[in-house]
């Protein structure tokens, strides 16, 4: 089965990108990414802070069942312009993988659909291959997938 979100790795590069077409429009898919509690929802992490404007800060945390953080992420936000850019740093603390500068931009399609580019500029070539040796686009496609059906469901 063919995924939805499409994920370009360049060779020899240190960035990315990912598209995703929703059936749903752009504000949704803007909140979806910017409200602390749908990101717990369609992500499944517990987010501690949540900014919500140019030079806030984010956190969340990974919990195992038994509420044991497993994993913590979190960065700033650098700019913020509703239903259209987010700008901001990411970094799973301890991941071999750094820091990572990512770049959101919400599209319209039409009033009921949206597509999602997204730029993830890494610190190294080295770095963003280690990233990709993780299932990244099946991740990115279940989880987003989790998001339209979390929408479909109100």
């Amino acid at each position: 089965m063919e995924l939805k979100t499409k994920v370009n790795a360049e060779p020899g590069k240190q960035d990315l990108t990912v598209t995703r077409e929703f059936d749903l429009p752009v504000e949704l898919i803007f909140k979806a990414h910017t409200d602390a509690e749908l990101i717990e929802q369609w992500k499944g992490v517990k987010v501690v802070k949540m900014g919500g404007k140019k030079h806030t800060g984010f956190e969340a945390e990974v919990r195992d069942p038994q509420g044991n953080v497993i994993a913590r992420t979190g960065g700033v936000i650098h700019d913020f312009v509703t239903d259209k850019k987010i700008v901001r740093t990411f970094e799973v603390e301890g991941a071999p993988f750094g820091v990572t500068l990512e770049i959101y931009n919400f599209e319209v399609l039409t009033d009921d659909t949206s597509r999602l580019n997204m730029h993830f500029i890494y610190e190294s070539a080295e770095k963003r291959d280690q990233m990709m040796k993780m299932p990244v686009a099946e991740n990115l496609d279940r989880s987003y997938g989790r998001l339209e059906e979390l929408f479909r469901s109100k």
